[in-house]
């Protein structure tokens, strides 16, 4: 004899919501453990290379006082007395370092503070302290002056109306 065997019932929505949750999250956790390991190795990859750079930025600064050695050198071979051919390379350093030192201080002098964002930081935190006070309405900002005249455009002739 056969016994008679009702099929599995739906499931709930709740039951459907539950399963479709703990795969969303499953998924989300093995896409999270793959980009741990690919960056993982390109981290490695990327500090291994930084190092050799940083390295060969080390060689090259220690190398460069050699240079100027080889500059005075140059010059005592000329025939210049040694003490005034390393007198020469030790003002050529004093003037190269006066020259840059002019052209930070004049990039210094072009720095001007936030204007805006400080506003609009002064504006959120005002608003956050009161939230349900309307806020007045900020003033446009002017618009920037262009950075090179432009040339006066000639007048164009009238045109007659076509009959």
């Amino acid at each position: 004899m056969s016994t008679f065997v009702p099929p599995d019932p739906e499931p709930s929505v709740g039951e459907l919501v539950r399963r479709a949750s703990e795969n969303v999250s499953t998924l989300v956790r093995a896409e999270i453990e793959l980009a741990k390991a690919e960056l993982s190795t390109t981290v490695k990859r990327a500090g291994v290379g930084g190092g050799m750079i940083a390295a060969a930025v080390a060689i090259v600064l220690f190398s460069v006082p050699f240079l100027f050695v080889v500059f005075a050198e140059g010059l005592v071979a000329l025939g210049l007395p040694r003490w005034l051919s390393y007198l020469i390379v030790w003002v050529l350093f004093l003037l190269v370092a006066g020259l840059l030192a002019l052209i930070g201080r004049s990039q210094l002098r072009k720095i001007r503070p936030p204007e805006r964002t400080m506003k609009t930081a002064k504006d959120t935190a005002t608003w956050a302290r009161h939230p349900t006070a309307p806020t007045p309405p900020t003033p446009p900002t002017p618009p920037t002056p262009p950075t090179a005249p432009t040339a006066p455009t000639a007048p164009t002739a009238p045109t007659a109306p076509t009959p």
